[in-house]
């Protein structure tokens, strides 16, 4: 095999084996997929479950009440559910979905929607 030949096929393998990056979900597509159906399409706490609830979920555009919840414990809730944080049962555990990347993403995001960056 020429030199030639055995670069190209070193290169083409190189190509074949390199890591393939998948770009992460942002916080607002992380909230579109799971958050929008209680919380929802508006984050005020309307979504389309709510006729079945019996605790109207957190309204994320509510600034005074968003603030005074840090950013730990928002992670807490979504990663662990509503009563990692004595709150409603309803609000379900997400750990076994999104990663903790994933959900400092949606932490971040609910504080856009609040406009209550932290």
């Amino acid at each position: 095999m020429s030199n030639s030949k055995l670069k190209m096929l070193v290169a083409s393998l190189t190509l074949v084996a390199a890591p393939v990056v998948i770009a992460a979900e942002s916080g607002e597509d992380l909230y579109k997929t799971y958050c929008w159906q209680c919380h929802g399409m508006l984050a005020n706490g309307m979504g389309a479950n709510i006729a079945d609830m019996s605790v109207q979920p957190r309204d994320h555009t509510d600034n005074k009440e968003m603030t005074a919840r840090s950013d730990e414990e928002l992670f807490k809730a979504i990663k662990d559910g509503g009563q990692a944080i004595d709150k409603s049962a309803l609000m379900p555990p997400w750990s076994g979905v999104l990663s903790d990347d994933e959900i400092q993403s949606l932490v971040r995001y609910l504080r856009e929607l609040c406009k209550c960056g932290k």
